[in-house]
């Protein structure tokens, strides 16, 4: 079975639009493993609009199913990534002020300091994961990284799904291919959603993971927290 990590920065974000602790972070944690699911997802920014520094400290001790930090590796995140010692780093190229995640890594252009950065990751023993488009050639630049898996970039395997497209899923299964191969562990995420996510799984071998935010918190909206999260867990087996 596929696991399924929640990411929790839009209810941070709903906190942050009133200040105070409603809602609170960690107890949205704790109920949405107590769901089902098998991680919490969290992706500070610099500017800290949603997930702030001290919330990734706050959740060290209340995640104990798999943590999964996504960023940027500047040198303040590789710090709070070495101070709280998540299950998972996942590496993302981020912009400063980018509203969302957009693209994967050069992992060619970008392969030594990568190199760097995850053997420092590795070291600490965190393993490590690279957020990557479905080119080959940036699955073999990451292999020679020395990350333990790749998550595949899905908004435009999403954005496919939703026109009838389902042909949009072949350079997804061609990337897995290579990286089973490659002994590349497989995790996936962005924009992938309840109606999409059952396609994916079954279409792409070795699917270890998939971190889902956004769509999840908007379906909990009329579903609720539970049962969306059952709806996924039973959508990944």
């Amino acid at each position: 079975m596929t696991k399924l990590s929640v990411n929790i920065n839009k209810i941070a974000t709903l906190r942050n639009a009133r200040g105070g602790n409603v809602p609170d972070l960690c107890q949205v944690a704790k109920d949405i493993q107590k769901f089902g699911a098998q991680g919490i997802t969290i992706h500070p920014r610099p500017d800290e609009r949603h997930i702030r520094y001290q919330d990734a400290r706050d959740l060290k001790s209340i995640v104990y199913t798999e943590y999964n930090m996504e960023g940027n590796p500047q040198h303040n995140f590789i710090d709070l990534v070495l101070e709280c010692k998540p299950t998972q780093v996942t590496l993302v190229p981020d912009a400063i002020g980018a509203i969302t995640s957009s693209a994967g890594w050069d992992t060619i252009t970008h392969q030594e300091y990568l190199c760097e950065v995850i053997a420092e990751f590795k070291k600490n023993g965190i393993r490590t994961s690279i957020f990557v488009d479905p080119k080959l050639a940036m699955i073999e630049g990451a292999k020679k990284t020395g990350t333990d898996r790749i998550e595949l970039y899905t908004e435009e395997f999403a954005h496919q799904y939703s026109l009838g497209n389902k042909a949009g899923i072949e350079p997804y299964v061609k990337a897995a291919i290579l990286a089973n191969e490659l002994h590349l562990g497989i995790n996936a995420g962005h924009d992938l959603s309840l109606d999409n996510i059952k396609f994916f799984k079954e279409n792409i071998p070795g699917l270890l993971e998939v971190s889902i935010g956004h769509a999840l918190i908007c379906e909990a909206l009329y579903l609720g927290f539970d049962n969306v999260v059952n709806m996924y867990l039973n959508k990944l087996k």
